[in-house]
């Protein structure tokens, strides 16, 4: 027992009998927060959806947004725009998905995961390799 636990013993003794006994009622309230809820866990599971793009103009990223508004994953793939419209919606996605709390993700060579904030994304995916090939 080191010098400040006997000093704060000293000042303030703690029973600790006392403070081990739990009532029945508390005991039960305590078990129903340690029991797992799943509920909730497969409610998100069965309502979560991706949609996957393709835009051919800067307009379609509007309905992209859409979509993360209503709480949908979105795989873009930015292959068809030209350089300045594929950075324009980068942009525009990217905004889209602050104002929603969600995340922003490049998956691939002009390839890029937009989620809400009810969807996790869990690992990352390696862009050197893959952009060698």
């Amino acid at each position: 027992m080191a010098l400040s636990d006997k000093w704060r013993n000293f000042i303030s003794p703690i029973d600790e009998e006392a403070e081990l006994e739990l009532t029945e009622e508390e005991a039960k309230s305590l078990s129903d927060y340690e029991q797992p809820s799943n509920k909730s866990f497969s409610k998100v599971q069965a309502d979560a959806k991706m949609v996957l793009f393709e835009p051919r103009t800067f307009e379609e990223s509007e309905e992209v947004a859409r979509h993360l508004k209503e709480k949908r994953a979105a795989v873009v793939n930015l292959h068809r725009l030209p350089p300045n419209f594929a950075q324009r919606t980068i942009d525009f996605l990217t905004g889209v998905v602050f104002a929603i709390d969600g995340s922003i993700q490049k998956i691939g060579h002009n390839v890029i995961l937009c989620t809400p904030r009810t969807i996790n994304v869990a690992g990352e995916i390696s862009l050197e390799a893959a952009e060698k090939l």
